[in-house]
């Protein structure tokens, strides 16, 4: 079993600390912007897309309703 001396030896330490400094803080936070205003227009699109085909739906019943009342005035509702 590995103590934690030897997980943390010089060499692996270095190499983290390494790449650590290369992470750029104000790219990271850009992206993470980015990709919640990407989410949000993303949610945006699918519920004005998903109400848009309701009222589309909702017309053309009524459209068609009001066709068959005015073809046969006597037939009604189902």
């Amino acid at each position: 079993m590995a103590t934690l001396d030897q997980l943390l030896d010089g060499d692996r330490v270095d190499r983290i600390s390494a790449e650590a400094r290369e992470v750029h803080f104000g790219r990271v936070l850009l992206t993470i912007v980015a990709a919640v205003l990407f989410g949000i227009g993303w949610v945006a699109y699918k519920v004005c897309r998903t109400a848009l085909l309701a009222l589309a739906w909702c017309a053309v019943a009524v459209k068609v309703g009001w066709q068959d009342a005015r073809a046969d005035g006597a037939r009604g509702p189902a």
